[in-house]
């Protein structure tokens, strides 16, 4: 049996990611509290205590966090808290990825781009505004096609990929309409070899001692084109790109001051050769990722989030090679209407280590538009090698949600 932490962590956020989280927090015996403005989340249903906050603001978050007198703080798969994580550990000293002035650097896309340039890693065209009209008139600095996405907001929420100029003002107004701060930033897109990257790493005093990829896939027939549908471990990429990524990362942790924290990480081979960085946010990702690196390679980056929160030593165990496919499919219809079930692609059906639904028959399923408009997670584990090709070519039909 575990000995008991008698200490408390005020977690941010209320989505299933957190449950995970809770979990642990249950076996050492800590106190967890949740916190946002949406108290039908499924979280607070598992956590000591539920405070109606707003993630964002970062003052009502520390006079809860100092009302709590909280030992630790996280925003584990909630973007919209991570600035409000780094304010709060800050000026409460407690343990954190880094300084509050490197986190808002990696979570303000502009920001970001622009230390990514001065440093000397690869980067497209890019330029942050808070003005429709001024993005406008220096829209013929860029190339089409560009991207147009909020300066502050994760995911696939309001991101268009723009390719005239008839496109661009709706675009802006559609980021504009994600973003907190009400700013967006224009960037040129980066045409990806094979499938991107969006996985889950971790580093531990500066050092990236935990360093992963995936293949991430996409449904081109849902409306949300930018909402991953499913995520296959290891990655296609060749070893070098591995490397040099790796190398990559490890500069950028270091020139940001980065200490001990698991990161979310989406990256990309664009056609002119180059390895991108696209996002680094010191926080576990959606989609269950971290889940799915412990399946892949026993690593349990979930538990020392936890601990490291709350100033506990932890142990991750070494990365174990991944001779299987690990395949995660976020369930989704690309059309909204009325659930009727699931369809499992008969080869696979015996691979299945968890189907998740989150939806009734009968209940209505809206189109796949973000990606909290899914409707479940399927975890397989293809040990069968005969099957490697199979599921990669098909992966978006191995299980299929039918509506009416």
């Amino acid at each position: 049996m575990k000995s008991k932490i008698d200490k408390s962590i005020l977690l941010l956020g209320g989505s299933s990611y957190l449950i995970p989280l809770i979990r642990v927090c249950k076996k050492y015996g800590i106190k967890v509290y949740t916190a946002d403005y949406l108290p039908d989340n499924i979280a607070h249903k598992y956590s000591d205590g539920y405070f109606n906050v707003s993630v964002v603001d970062k003052e009502a978050v520390l006079a809860l966090a100092k009302y709590l007198n909280v030992d630790g703080i996280n925003a584990f798969a909630t973007d919209a808290g991570v600035i409000s994580m780094a304010y709060v550990a800050e000026k409460l000293n407690l343990p954190c990825a880094g300084s509050y002035s490197a986190i808002d650097i990696l979570q303000t896309k502009p920001k970001f781009r622009e230390f990514l340039k001065s440093n000397g890693f690869n980067t497209p065209k890019f330029k942050g505004y808070k003005s429709i009209t001024c993005a406008i008139n220096e829209i013929q600095d860029f190339n089409f096609p560009i991207m147009v996405k909020p300066s502050d907001s994760a995911g696939s929420k309001g991101i268009r990929k723009v390719s005239s100029i008839n496109e661009f003002q709706d675009a802006c107004q559609f980021a504009l309409k994600y973003s907190i701060k009400k700013e967006f930033i224009v960037e040129e897109f980066i045409e990806k070899i094979g499938c991107s990257s969006d996985t889950d790493c971790f580093s531990v005093d500066g050092k990236l001692k935990y360093f992963t990829t995936n293949s991430q896939y996409f449904d081109s027939s849902s409306p949300g084109e930018y909402a991953p549908c499913a995520y296959i471990y290891p990655s296609l990429y060749p070893e070098e790109v591995n490397v040099e990524l790796k190398s990559e990362l490890q500069r950028l942790i270091l020139l940001l001051g980065l200490k001990t924290s698991v990161y979310n990480v989406e990256t990309r081979i664009g056609t002119d050769g180059r390895v991108y960085i696209m996002e680094f946010t010191p926080r576990g990702g959606g989609n269950r990722l971290s889940e799915m690196v412990r399946y892949a390679y026993g690593v349990d980056f979930i538990e020392a989030t936890v601990l490291h929160s709350v100033g506990e030593d932890f142990n991750l165990s070494r990365m174990t090679p991944n001779k299987t496919l690990w395949t995660e499919i976020i369930l989704h219809s690309p059309k909204s209407g009325v659930f009727e079930g699931i369809e499992i692609d008969e080869k696979i059906s015996n691979f299945i280590i968890e189907l998740d639904l989150l939806v009734k028959t009968g209940e209505e399923v809206e189109a796949f538009s973000s990606a909290n408009k899914m409707v479940g997670t399927a975890i397989l584990n293809i040990t069968d090698i005969n099957l490697f090709q199979y599921v990669r070519h098909n992966i978006h039909k191995l299980v299929q949600v039918r509506v009416k």
